[in-house]
């Protein structure tokens, strides 16, 4: 995972899939090989064997965590670097994980594929993050769940990383309109304090959001 922006989409061409290949050239795994806490800890709400998308998922350290689990995953990201040692972190587990590469703005989101979705430190813009939610939305299954932590606008000025730009932090008040704007539903989101440990690109004290959203069942 990594952030302003996050791997998946970028904003300029600076921050293209250029830049995250540098980022992750190096052998060790830039935010870690664990996967982050939130998910973990609300992978409870999640059947058994379920069809998971990790989006924008980098080095593959939820992806590769929640195939463990038992779960179907895809993983894509738009770093094929990152997908390199995502796929090598599967085979050292001995498990199966799906990739794609491509940027999260132009991909098709199959519709009603994935019974959850985790997003984490998915930090766009505005304009970027609206077409990315609404792909979510799309391709979750009736019921399907969203888990999404990312860096909450009192995270400016720490030092545990981050975007600066208020704009590309996770507001509960913008994220519950612009979740609702694409049809799904908060179950819970708040800001929370936590002490980050994911590889050396997060690190220390943060204030985070942590949100889970849900698409509406079918109707009748």
């Amino acid at each position: 995972m990594a952030d302003h922006p996050q791997n998946g989409a970028a904003p300029d061409k600076d921050r293209g899939a250029a830049f995250w290949d540098a980022k992750f050239a190096a052998s060790d795994y830039v935010y870690g090989t664990r996967p982050n806490a939130f998910v973990a800890d609300q992978s409870y709400r999640l059947n058994p064997g379920s069809r998971l998308l990790a989006v924008a998922d980098g080095e593959g350290r939820n992806g590769v965590w929640l195939a463990a689990q038992g779960h179907k995953v895809t993983s894509i990201d738009f770093s094929p670097r990152a997908l390199q040692k995502a796929a090598a972190l599967a085979l050292g587990r001995g498990v199966a994980l799906r990739t794609v590469c491509a940027d999260l703005l132009e991909w098709d989101w199959p519709a009603d594929t994935y019974d959850a979705a985790a997003m984490t430190f998915l930090h766009l813009p505005p304009d970027h993050r609206r077409p990315v939610l609404a792909g979510i939305a799309r391709t979750l299954k009736p019921a399907g769940l969203l888990l999404a932590e990312g860096f909450a606008p009192a995270q400016v000025g720490m030092p545990s990383g981050g975007p600066r730009d208020p704009a590309l932090l996770y507001d509960p008040e913008v994220l519950a309109d612009e979740l609702a704007a694409v049809g799904l539903a908060v179950v819970q989101c708040a800001v929370e304090e936590v002490t980050l440990s994911e590889g050396r690109g997060h690190n220390g004290p943060a204030m985070v959001t942590r949100l889970v959203a849900r698409k509406p069942e079918e109707k009748d």
